[in-house]
């Protein structure tokens, strides 16, 4: 199911908790988090709202949540603040008597949203009959529990923005050729990294149901899907000489998410741990522009007052369903689970999240 149509089966938030004061939620929060102790577990991930992240118990990516929630064996109920295909990992990877809450059923993700299980399988069938049985599936952990399950099933695995070049290395040591799910910018910068050229790589798209490529087909080692981040994907070339124009010494940080070209572009780039890592390690007085989602870059502003940082493009917006879930949201979602009648419990298919459970087994095996 898409978020689309998550979406239309949402219970809509009571109006009144739009007119609470911002000090009376956050009290109510901090008081269900006592009454509830250890059986309650809220991660938060780093792209989320300064006013949800303070409730975190855990900080981090969409992996390290999801395993943090299995390791918690305590915690009854995981709100899990992200969005959607998170909260989906953590129900695949938590056991039966942990239940996973997402506080808005509208925190998706558009790039997760723009490979369906229906379109994965028409391509697959179609990539067999052109290549036969000499594609390897990979997905980034980006993406539905559906698609995970699709390379679960297939022999493949998850990759995360910080193992994908070792995961694709493994992949080519299984198959010929790789398939690439869902953001073609991760796969394509990762390939690149191992020295795949750009002419041996084709995109999927599922719009047209074709494979586009230049050369010849049977010289393409790695398909890509056409999927992006809309985030990502915002910052430019332009960003890029804009920046270095206005700061002589500055430094460029992206994630792989963006564009070949502006990765090719930066100083550095890396997963969101690597970029907050490398701000940890910079010197005091050095000037970062910085390639990722505002709340994160924003945040590590506050943290790094000791360094200029700011977005490599001035005018990017913070992720607008990663942004979803607000204090209203959460406090919503706590005080139904506070009353027993709990909101928005995110329940994976288990055949589903048996396939997708071996996709992340052979991730993890390898990382």
């Amino acid at each position: 199911m898409s978020i689309l149509e998550v979406m239309n089966e949402t219970i809509q938030i009571p109006d009144h908790y739009k007119n609470m004061k911002i000090e009376e939620m956050e009290a109510r929060i901090k008081e269900i988090k006592a009454k509830f102790g250890t059986r309650l577990y809220i991660p938060g991930h780093h792209y989320q709202k300064d006013e949800v992240i303070q409730f975190a118990d855990d900080t981090g990516d969409s992996l390290k949540l999801a395993q943090l929630s299995a390791n918690n064996a305590q915690a009854e109920f995981i709100v899990f603040c992200g969005v959607h295909f998170m909260a989906e990992t953590a129900d695949i990877l938590t056991n039966e008597n942990q239940k996973v809450f997402l506080p808005d059923m509208r925190a998706g993700c558009s790039m997760a949203d723009m490979a369906n299980i229906e379109q994965t399988d028409l391509a697959w069938t179609k990539l067999q009959q052109i290549f036969g049985d000499t594609l390897l599936p990979l997905t980034y952990v980006n993406s539905t529990a559906e698609i995970k399950a699709f390379c679960g099933r297939n022999g493949g695995a998850t990759v995360t923005s910080s193992n994908a070049k070792n995961m694709v290395e493994w992949a080519f040591t299984k198959k010929e050729r790789i398939f690439f799910l869902p953001d073609q910018h991760l796969g394509r910068n990762t390939a690149f990294e191992l020295g795949i050229s750009l002419e041996d790589m084709a995109i999927w798209d599922p719009e047209l149901e074709e494979l586009q490529f230049q050369g010849d087909v049977n010289n393409i080692k790695v398909v890509l899907w056409k999927g992006y981040c809309s985030v990502h994907e915002k910052f430019t070339v332009e960003n890029i000489e804009e920046m270095r124009s206005e700061y002589k010494d500055i430094n460029i940080i992206v994630h792989p998410e963006c564009s070949h070209d502006v990765v090719q572009l930066a100083d550095f780039a890396g997963s969101t741990n690597y970029i907050i890592d490398k701000l940890q390690e910079a010197a005091s007085d050095t000037v970062w522009a910085v390639g990722t989602e505002m709340n994160l870059v924003k945040r590590l502003g506050q943290i790094h007052s000791d360094k200029k940082v700011m977005s490599l493009n001035p005018n990017m917006c913070p992720c607008l369903t990663m942004n979803r879930i607000d204090l209203s949201h959460l406090l919503w979602s706590l005080e139904s689970i506070e009353m027993g009648k709990p909101v928005n419990q995110i329940v994976v298919n288990k055949e589903v999240a048996k396939d997708a459970v071996k996709a992340v087994d052979r991730m993890l095996h390898r990382s």
